[in-house]
Formats: structure tokens, sequence, C-alpha cells
């Protein structure tokens, strides 16, 4: 793994914040790991009983292994851009669950197939010429980070040479043609392959973003009705320029909360998954109201219901990177040694909390108050400052109703003392700039109700 992580870079991730060098050593160290996972994951299956992975699904493992590696050869970057796509991580890890039997059920073989699928990628990244079968399941054929060929269950082969893919799907269906660009967009005018949609990028240098509604794994073990998540939804030409329209005024916004915002968007972002409209926001999703999250298995995902403004699109980003950087940093230094008892109470949630995702709650509400302050303070209109002041008060007493909780475990490591630290002294500086007097008496009262509300509903549990 990376060497131990320098001080100055852990206290800049304690404070929220990070330049490009720091979030590019926690990339760096995730990056690792998947390589590792998907290691660990053609040992296992060279190491599991025939009963779990019959000789045919290992030949077949080793086949695809072995054009992922050809197609590295030619273009390791391309290659790498597959492998290190966030949904390969709930791919990977369930696959390894599947075959050391941490986990039981019918659908270890359609995981292992998805290899096929992603070493094809790969290969059509890399421009490597190859012929496989591969297998649609659900109604799709998915190529990660490509697209998707809308087709019913069964075999489909595919050949590719010179920058095309033929795709010849089962019950005798006529086979088509998409095009693969050497900047990995794709297109057909077969109206069955579904491209990747892609954002353009915030910052020149950059690449786009991924807007992945079509890859099997993106929600698959992610727990999204447990976390109060709506499902991955796919999107069609309205939603996609509606998506696009939000983005396009997102970046002014980031860099209204400072040019580190803007930063760890460029570095950390990998692909937005679209979610349905959160229930009560209308049928359209129209309204404040939107539900997001990230998965610690899919390093640089983030989904996301689309958000109805661009100023919440970017205080979306802003609050659900910030889960990603502390669960990086969480992975390259331990940051507690408590247990995962859920009993502490959190003014974000209704039900108990354990320690460690108390942590990661006010760690990403105090981003979104230092976030809201620049916010409200660069505002020009009103009715804009209004709502940022608002969402920044509440935001710190938020935060402030459990600083205490954090600052007073006794097991903590040292790394997880500074950052703690780093977050009390960003919270007091928020005191430099504080809120008008009636968004801070609003905020409390909402902290004060919720507090009531969470010890009515959990008694003894409370903390």
């Amino acid at each position: 793994m990376s060497p131990p992580l320098p001080n100055h870079m852990l206290r800049q991730l304690g404070r929220t914040e990070g330049d490009a060098e720091t979030l590019r050593f926690l990339v760096r160290d995730q990056d690792t790991r998947r390589l590792l996972l998907l290691r660990a994951l053609l040992d296992a299956a060279e190491a599991a009983p025939a009963t779990i992975c019959p000789p045919r699904a290992l030949d077949r493992l080793r086949q695809d292994w072995a054009l992922l590696e050809k197609a590295e050869r030619a273009d390791r970057a391309a290659v790498r851009t597959v492998l290190f796509h966030p949904l390969a991580g709930p791919w990977a890890q369930r696959c390894l669950r599947g075959l050391t039997g941490a986990i039981s059920g019918t659908g270890l073989p359609a995981d292992l197939d998805h290899l096929s699928a992603l070493s094809a990628a790969a290969a059509i990244r890399g421009r490597v010429a190859f012929s496989a079968r591969l297998t649609a399941r659900d109604g799709l054929l998915s190529l990660p980070t490509l697209g998707a060929l809308r087709t019913p269950p069964g075999p489909v082969d595919i050949d590719f040479s010179d920058g095309e893919a033929t795709l010849c799907p089962p019950t005798g269906e006529p086979s088509l043609t998409v095009h693969a660009h050497r900047d990995g967009t794709t297109g057909s005018p077969d109206p069955r392959w579904l491209p990747v949609h892609a954002l353009p990028a915030v910052l020149p240098g950059i690449g786009p973003v991924p807007l992945d509604d079509v890859d099997p794994y993106r929600i698959e073990g992610g727990g999204l009705q447990h976390h109060g998540l709506s499902a991955a939804t796919h999107i069609d030409d309205h939603e996609r320029k509606a998506w696009t329209e939000s983005w396009s005024g997102v970046e002014p916004l980031l860099r209204i909360g400072g040019e580190h915002r803007l930063t760890e968007t460029a570095v950390l972002l990998r692909c937005l998954i679209p979610l349905g409209p959160p229930p009560g926001s209308g049928p359209t999703g129209e309204g404040a109201a939107h539900c997001s999250g990230t998965r610690r298995e899919a390093f640089g995902a983030v989904l996301s219901s689309r958000p109805a403004t661009p100023a919440y699109f970017a205080s979306t980003l802003v609050h659900e990177l910030q889960h990603t950087k502390l669960a990086a940093l969480g992975a390259l230094v331990p940051l507690h040694h408590e247990d995962a008892t859920p009993r502490h109470f959190a003014p974000w949630r209704s039900d108990p909390r354990p320690f460690d995702g108390l942590l990661q709650g006010a760690y990403s509400h105090i981003a979104l108050a230092d976030y809201w302050q620049r916010f409200a303070l660069g505002a020009q209109r009103v009715t804009h400052r209004d709502l940022a002041w608002a969402e920044h008060a509440r935001c710190r007493e938020q935060v402030g109703a459990v600083l205490p909780v954090l600052a007073g475990s006794a097991a903590l490591t040292s790394e997880g003392r500074v950052v703690v630290n780093e977050m009390i002294t960003l919270y007091h500086r928020l005191d430099d700039c504080p809120p008008p007097t009636g968004h801070l008496a609003r905020a409390e009262a909402y902290v004060a109700t919720a507090k009531v509300i969470w010890q009515q509903r959990n008694g003894s549990r409370r903390q």
C-alpha cells in the first residue's frame, strides 16, 4: 500500500480540504487496493472447489484475464480506466465473497461472467482486436464505461477490430455495429445500443464525468433502501438534457466554496449514478428535495437523484465527496477503535449512529457549513443569500451537537485526533462570519427538536 500519510496532508484533510497532491495520494492508494482485489479474486477462483467455481468457469476467467493483460500491454491507461471504474469495485467484492463462501446464492456464475464484459471493454478501449461470447442479463449486455446493448438474456457474440464492434444478439435478432472512438465514447444508429452519457469536465485537462445508468453493479448489494435512497434509474434524452443543464452551472458554484472544492471534484469524482426522484419530491423530481450517497467499495462514484438547481448539485458534490475522502483516509490510516454499536444521536438522522457514522456525518456537514457560508458571503441576490445562510446555520448547529462526542472519544488514534481537532478548528473559524440572528435561532430550534424526537424514539439508547 501507500507510505504513511504526511502530517500536512492529514491536517488538510481534517479541515475537509486537500490540494491535488493530497487527493492523488488517496487515489493512488485506492487504485492499488483495486488491483490487489482483482488479483485476490483470481487467486480465490483458482483455490475454490469445483462445486463453487467449475473448471469451465475457471477456464473462462483465465481467458478473460489473458485478454486484460494483452489490452494493458497495448494501452495501460485505457485498461486502467475500466479496472478503476467505481462500479468494478462492488462487482469484484461480490465475486470474492461468493468464491470464498462469505455469501451464498445462485448469482456467482453471472457475477463471474461479468469479467468477460470488463475484459471486452478494456480491449475495446485499448484498440485490441478480439472475439468473445458474452452473456446478457436482465435485458442488457453491459460493456462497462462504454454502454449497453438492450437485448433478451442469453449469449451475445462480439467481434472487435479497427474501432468497430459487431454484436450478434441471441434469438436470431439482427446484429449491430458500435463505433468505438479513441476518447472512449461510443455510438451506433441502432436504438438498441445505449451509450454511457458523459458530462463535461469541470476543469481543463480533466476527463468528462460519466453519467452511468446502465452498469449492472451500480446498486448491486448497496442497500439503497436501507439508507433511504431511491432506486437507480435509466434516464431518457429529456433527463440527460436536464442533468447536463444543471451540471453546466456547477463549476462556478463550486468555485464559490473555494478552489479546493473544484479540485476535489476534478480529482475524486469518476462517475455519477442517477437515482430516481426521492419520495415526496413530485413525479419529476422537482423541488429542492433530493437524495444522494456513496459506497465505500465504489470509490469515485456519487449516487444521486437529479438536484433541482446547480446550487444543490454543487452542495451534493461537496457533501458526498467528503464521504469519499474520509473513507479513503480511513482505509489508509485507522482513525479510531470504537465499536460499531449504533448508539449516538446525529441531528441529520432519526436512528442511532455508530461512532464511525457519526464521524462521517459530522465531517460532511461541517464541509457543507463552510461551503454554504462562503456561498452566502458571495451571493448577489437576497434570496440566494437567505437560502445559503439557512443551510449554513443548520449544518453548523448539527455539527456542534456532535463534536463533543467525537472529541471526547478515548478510542481516537493519533491520526483521528488530528482530524477531529482540525474539524473543531474549522467549526470555530466559522464564527468569524455568523449567520443572521433569525437563521441561527431557527437552526438551534431545529436541532433541539430533532434531539427531543430522537430521544422519544430511541429511549435508553441515546448518548
